[in-house]
């Protein structure tokens, strides 16, 4: 049978609230960020572990009453209500009946029992269950779970979407200790003021493992500590601490110890329940959750064996255009070049471009999704394999993991290939291309371009380009705030519900072109190579006014680049 894998849900959930962007919010406008995080990570440990065998456990009281009794400080300093009793935030707690149909809808069994912590429903099936067990969380606390009796191990969060997993036999090397049992103590001796463990003063981790390691236990230590021993780490001032907080050290252990035979009243054996497609489909409707659904919902399939080539709803590989791009060296079609179109740029056709990518440097980003958009109802979208690992910083901007873009993702020379033949019909055609500070998709396109085409002359095949970062810029110069597109959105009463979405942002660019035509009319007059050669001017002197700006603030080597629209 696959393995049980026991999701630490509330760590998760407060993991990825505070960490995912609270901009992404639902057609009510509550944020979903948490929402996303978890079901993200729950289809990576579907993908990591090859199983849909997966609960997710719940805090149904995380101050029970029975821990309170021996410690009233236990997590005491959380409590954000005291009528309440609650931690939750609010932003936080209208996410989590979203999140619970989601998940329940998936197949995916919500465990909690009254009275108890999310860690006593996990050490309680931990226990029971007859298959490996993996329990997700960035808690170290369950680590006191892990012993030779069982076949259970603990996956952790690290930096950069790493995940770190840790099993009974790696305890000594990572902790000192040589089971779940003693690293307990550990624990105890070190304390957590975030829980309001007070610990053993100016005792750590690494004195603590040292005295655990010479004495073998907690109970051993204070031993040594009343009867006087001066070795093995055993200071007289460590040992009068240990005595002075001993009383206090046993409630700590005791508060730690979780309940391993609580009523969660789900049989592990039928795990998972039964996928009700139609009630997934109803809980993502509105809430701006629907690529991490899809993420989910491939997940489950491509575990099941009923994956199809690509969820039905997810950034798909896009067609190839019909134009083909031009080798290096070799001369574009120029029957409708932008020298040839009449009227003014609005008039031509215009199509909204952004990137979402591996990082903010240009030359090294990788492409992870793409978009060009006509309107909310044509689109065209690519999800690409970068080829490297998608860092946390950029996952946490725009949802994709590595496991998804390398399941669900076209390799990087096609999805290259095909936006280059998307740029060079446009150009063709005559078209606009526009985007919110489009030098950065520009550059992260020709760097890409050098990367997996370089054959392709990448400049040659650019249409006609309007960045609606440096006109908004020349057109409202001394507005003060953000430039980003979010603002600037918000600035130009532009809807953009799904930012860092490629396709969302697309068609926000798209928006706001339409709005900055409005208000200059000088700017709407004028033709595509007009518009073309005036903001390569009013770039090259934004960016020399933010030098000099620089300079003047001390930043003597201030140096901004005025390249456009590639840096």
């Amino acid at each position: 049978m696959k393995p049980l894998v026991l999701l630490d849900t509330p760590a998760l959930y407060y993991r990825a609230f505070y960490s995912v962007p609270d901009s992404i919010v639902n057609a009510d406008g509550h944020p979903v960020n948490a929402v996303r995080g978890v079901l993200d990570t729950v289809a990576q440990m579907v993908r990591r572990f090859d199983t849909d065998r997966v609960i997710a456990t719940m805090d149904a009281d995380w101050r029970p009453a029975f821990r309170t009794a021996i410690m009233p400080e236990y997590k005491a300093a959380r409590v954000k209500d005291e009528e309440a009793g609650t931690e939750i935030p609010p932003e936080l707690a209208v996410q989590l009946p979203i999140m619970n149909r989601v998940l329940t809808a998936a197949g995916i069994p919500i465990a909690e029992v009254a009275g108890t912590e999310a860690d006593d429903v996990i050490a309680t099936m931990a226990a029971q269950s007859r298959t490996p067990v993996v329990i997700v969380s960035p808690d170290r606390d369950l680590l006191a779970l892990l012993d030779s009796s069982a076949e259970v191990s603990v996956l952790r969060p690290r930096k950069g979407g790493e995940w770190e997993a840790v099993a009974q036999t790696d305890l000594p090397t990572a902790y000192g200790v040589p089971d779940g049992a003693r690293y307990r103590e550990l624990a105890a001796l070190r304390g957590d003021p975030s829980d309001g463990l007070p610990g053993a003063p100016g005792i750590g981790e690494k004195t603590a493992a040292t005295l655990l390691e010479n004495f073998g236990s907690l109970e051993s230590i204070v031993k040594a500590a009343k009867a006087g021993v001066k070795t093995g780490g055993l200071s007289p001032k460590r040992a009068a601490t240990i005595i002075e907080v001993e009383e206090s050290l046993y409630k700590t252990l005791e508060v730690m110890r979780c309940l391993t035979d609580v009523d969660h009243g789900i049989d592990l054996d039928t795990v998972p329940n039964s996928f009700d497609r139609d009630a997934v489909e109803a809980a993502a409707e509105g809430q701006n959750i629907r690529r991490s659904v899809d993420n989910l919902t491939s997940a489950l399939d491509s575990v099941s064996g009923t994956a199809d080539s690509a969820p039905a709803h997810s950034a798909a590989p896009g067609r190839t255009a019909a134009a083909s791009p031009p080798p290096k060296s070799a001369e574009s079609t120029e029957s409708k070049a932008r020298s040839g179109n009449a009227g003014s740029w609005p008039q031509s056709r215009l199509v909204g471009f952004d990137l979402e990518t591996t990082g903010v440097e240009p030359a090294t980003a990788r492409i992870v999704t793409a978009a060009f958009v006509d309107s909310a109802d044509q689109v065209r979208t690519w999800l690409a394999d970068p080829g490297i690992e998608i860092p946390e910083s950029a996952r946490a901007v725009h949802g994709i993991t590595t496991e998804f873009a390398q399941a669900n993702g076209a390799t990087a020379t096609q999805v290259i290939s095909e936006l280059c033949a998307e740029f060079a019909a446009l150009r063709e055609e005559g078209a606009v291309i526009v985007g919110h500070n489009v030098v950065y998709d520009l550059s992260v396109m020709a760097a890409e371009v050098a990367r997996h085409r370089p054959d392709i002359d990448f400049p040659s095949i650019i249409p006609t380009i309007i960045d609606t970062f440096v006109v908004d810029k020349h057109i409202d110069p001394y507005r003060k705030g953000k430039r980003t597109l979010i603002e600037t959105a918000k600035t130009y009463r532009v809807e953009l519900l799904d930012a860092h979405d490629a396709a969302a942002d697309a068609l926000a660019a798209l928006d706001i072109s339409r709005a900055l035509a409005e208000k200059s009319t000088e700017i709407s007059a004028m033709s595509n190579d007009e518009i073309m050669a005036a903001q390569a001017d009013w770039k090259h002197s934004q960016s020399a006014g933010l030098q000099a700006w620089l300079r003047k603030k001390g930043n003597a080597e201030a140096v901004v680049d005025g390249s456009w629209p590639i840096c």
